[in-house]
């Protein structure tokens, strides 16, 4: 158990939860002693059922299944946090982008924190203590024309939304925060890093550099690892974390060029 950041007894919900930064925060809420459900669409085999809610978070069904198996299997919830996004967005820029892609990039990633938060909320008031994490990202402030408008544009919105609502019910006990970060090396970027070495005849260290290139660069020299997401959004959750709400924590590497 780790000394400094503990989470023994708190009830937590982590959206998307079976795969990257996702997964690694499941993993390590669970070794600080949390009670932990998360839910995607699909089950992966290795994932207990007692843990897990299959649900589609892009539908208001599927909050509201999320929402009462929260209820009924935890009781209520401690410690929210929102880590489900991503973009299926074609390239092209706005020209690509209709009014039905418009839709899914908000239904992905903003909409299921919204209706999550509507449902559970009460519940953490009542209670009168809460934590509640929205990852957002550093597209929010770097947007790439050709590949993320309608995704940067959806987490800017969750990030504004984050804030108000922080605004609203930090005076009774419940906290909520950010996390924006910058390029994780799950598995699905690096299969993207394999594809640019492969499309460029370079090595896989190449096609990492390829990606980092794009964002302008990573002072750093590496991508986050998953698990140093998970530590981040960890000692938020935490009561060591006690005064902090309403702010949003960068874990970039550098990349975004501003103090």
């Amino acid at each position: 158990m780790n000394a400094f950041v503990t989470l023994e007894g708190k009830r937590a919900l982590i959206t998307s939860g079976t795969r990257g930064a996702g997964a690694a925060t499941v993993r390590l809420f669970e070794d600080l002693g949390a009670r932990v459900l998360t839910t995607a669409r699909t089950r992966p085999p290795e994932m207990p059922e007692a843990q897990f809610v299959a649900a589609d978070l892009t539908r208001p069904d599927g909050c509201a299944t999320v929402a009462e198996a929260v209820r009924d299997r935890l009781g209520g919830v401690d410690v929210v946090v929102h880590m489900l996004g991503g973009s299926f967005a074609p390239a092209g820029g706005y020209r690509a982008l209709d009014d039905a892609e418009w839709q899914r990039e908000i239904d992905l990633n903003l909409m299921p924190a919204v209706r999550l938060d509507r449902a559970l909320l009460p519940g953490m008031e009542a209670q009168g203590s809460g934590v509640v994490i929205h990852v957002t990202s550093i597209q929010s402030q770097l947007p790439l024309p050709e590949a993320t408008t309608a995704y940067a544009a959806a987490k800017a919105a969750l990030s504004i939304y984050s804030k108000s609502l922080s605004k609203q019910v930090s005076p009774t006990g419940v906290r909520v925060a950010r996390v924006s970060p910058g390029w994780i090396e799950t598995e699905s970027s690096v299969e993207l890093a394999k594809r640019l070495a492969a499309e460029h005849e370079v090595d896989v260290e190449r096609g990492k550099q390829m990606i980092m290139d794009s964002l302008g660069g990573v002072p750093i020299g590496r991508p986050s690892k998953p698990e140093e997401i998970a530590n981040l959004i960890a000692f938020i959750a935490s009561d060591r974390a006690g005064t902090i709400t309403g702010t949003e924590y960068v874990i970039d590497g550098g990349t975004v060029p501003t103090a």
